[in-house]
């Protein structure tokens, strides 16, 4: 039996967690070495290329329509049907895979250009090699993908988000262990071939579990199973709806590289900080509450639905508005503990700082938008989210336009924040009209209410803190400031009694032996 939805997310944060503790280590080598340079865009841009496609195939999309179905064999009990269907995905995945590899290689000049028009000849033709090299990489992740919808449809969250780091750590060894032999293009090559080693080991360390579970790999393509037929009928529109999403991000990038060089790589720096509260908890929660929402769509009816709608979204603003906030009133003790080092100078922490600020505008709404689009995945309609992902693209795309003529890269951060809004709103009102949220609604206020409070007082407390410890040290400020900030914010919000806080207390307790 599948673990309770808040023990499952708790899982899936831990291992996202540590994912992302070792990415911010990789990230602050990185930018010891390489800063906001013409390479850290290089390597940016590099990355965000394939990393469109693995988003296009794996982790997101496949969980959207592969757990339902299988979630839904083994909840009746078909185990050879789960079995089948797992091996046909599988076999689909890998030839899906080797074709855009070969595409992506063959077709890397010509990418480069379209994604990244701005480059000079010299960073294009760097970004052009790093992408064939990692183009290979990402058909490997996308494997983990599968093994990701596997594992987390039997209860099995840690691993498959815990193995990330096997990733950062393949590329924190290149960096350290090569960093005083290599330099400039070569060690930026050199990196690229870590990452593609990384991808390999985070595959192999799920494999074992994942093949225990589905009894062995059974490669065909099962083109004629209904079954698959249904996944595949699902993923086509989650799949257009993930591209709408990866243009977004690929907009963002061509538009970061008409500004000039270091415009990129900032973006890259902010949205890795960004991305952390959106992992931790918004995405941490979507992929917990999937196979129970796509559990109870068949049987438990709409009230079941809803009620887990609104304990999901509850959890994820009780974690995500307080780091929207520190994210703008501390963004630059934040960013010079995690990245000012080497060649990253106190001038990059105060332009990241402020493309952080412009994306935590819009950070909520970027934690909630998988928890709602989970809802209409659970009841196999594929289709709605991607409509309203294309309308809150288009509208971020225009609004990052016009506010990078005068915000710069905080303008583009600003776009995003924007869409952002759209989407969730637009997802909401579809929803809407399908189950009775809005009897909910007003309990999700009461919370939101206790957790606005305290976050005032959390930020006031965090800013008195980054100025006295400023003098002292960027490292203390920014350690000092956020113990602080979440300190108080845990202290106001349990005393109003939030159930999150009451919850995150009785957890703290345990260690010490107390009830």
């Amino acid at each position: 039996m599948a673990a309770s939805s808040g023990r499952a997310a708790t899982r899936v944060a831990a291992g996202i967690l540590i994912t992302r503790i070792l990415g911010f280590v990789r990230v602050r080598v990185f930018a010891h070495y390489f800063g906001n340079s013409a390479l850290a865009d290089a390597f940016g841009a590099a990355m965000r290329i394939p990393n469109a496609i693995r988003n296009l195939l794996g982790e997101g999309t496949l969980s959207a329509s592969f757990i339902p179905v299988y979630a839904g064999l083994l909840e009746r009990g078909d185990e050879d049907g789960a079995r089948n269907l797992a091996g046909a995905v599988a076999s689909l995945l890998v030839l899906a895979t080797a074709v855009a590899t070969v595409i992506g290689i063959l077709l890397a000049p010509i990418v480069t250009d379209i994604v990244a028009p701005g480059f000079s000849d010299a960073t294009r033709q760097i970004t052009v090699r790093l992408v064939q090299i990692l183009f290979p990489m990402f058909g490997i992740i996308i494997l983990s993908a599968w093994c990701l919808g596997v594992l987390n449809t039997h209860g099995r969250f840690f691993l498959s988000y815990a193995s990330g780091s096997l990733w950062n750590i393949a590329q924190i060894a290149t960096l350290i262990g090569l960093g005083g032999m290599l330099a400039g293009v070569r060690l930026v090559t050199a990196l690229a071939f870590g990452a593609m080693a990384g991808s390999i080991l985070q595959l192999a360390v799920q494999l074992p579990s994942t093949l225990r579970l589905v009894g062995g790999l059974h490669w065909h393509l099962g083109l004629g199973s209904p079954d698959v037929r249904r996944v595949l009928t699902a993923w086509v529109p989650v799949v257009i709806g993930a591209g709408v999403v990866q243009l977004s991000g690929v907009i963002d990038t061509q538009l970061g590289s008409l500004l000039g060089a270091g415009a990129v790589a900032v973006l890259v720096y902010a949205q890795l900080v960004n991305l952390l509260p959106i992992s931790l908890f918004g995405v941490s929660v979507a992929a917990a509450a999937l196979p129970e929402l796509s559990r109870d769509a068949v049987g438990a009816g709409a009230d079941r639905v809803v009620g887990q709608l609104t304990t999901g979204l509850r959890r994820i603003l009780y974690f995500v508005v307080p780091s929207a906030y520190a994210f703008a009133a501390l963004g630059t003790p934040i960013i010079g503990t995690l990245f000012q080092t080497g060649r990253f100078g106190a001038t990059d922490t105060q332009v990241t700082a402020g493309v952080l600020a412009a994306y935590a505008i819009g950070l909520p709404a970027q934690a909630s938008v998988k928890l709602f689009a989970s809802a209409f995945y659970a009841f196999g309609d594929t289709r709605t989210p991607v409509k309203i992902a294309a309308l809150a693209v288009a509208v971020s795309a225009a609004a990052a336009a016009t506010a990078m003529q005068f915000l710069g890269p905080a303008g583009i951060a600003l776009g995003a924040a924007t869409g952002a809004y759209v989407n969730v709103v637009l997802l909401v009102r579809a929803l809407g009209r399908r189950l009775p949220i809005r009897a909910a609604s007003a309990g999700v206020l009461r919370s939101y209410a206790a957790v606005l409070l305290g976050v005032l007082v959390a930020t006031a407390a965090g800013l008195a803190t980054a100025r006295a410890l400023g003098p002292v040290a960027l490292a203390a400020a920014g350690a000092g400031s956020l113990v602080a900030f979440g300190a108080i914010y845990l202290v106001i919000t349990t005393l109003l009694g939030h159930p999150e806080a009451r919850h995150l207390t009785t957890q703290l307790r345990r260690p010490w032996g107390r009830p």
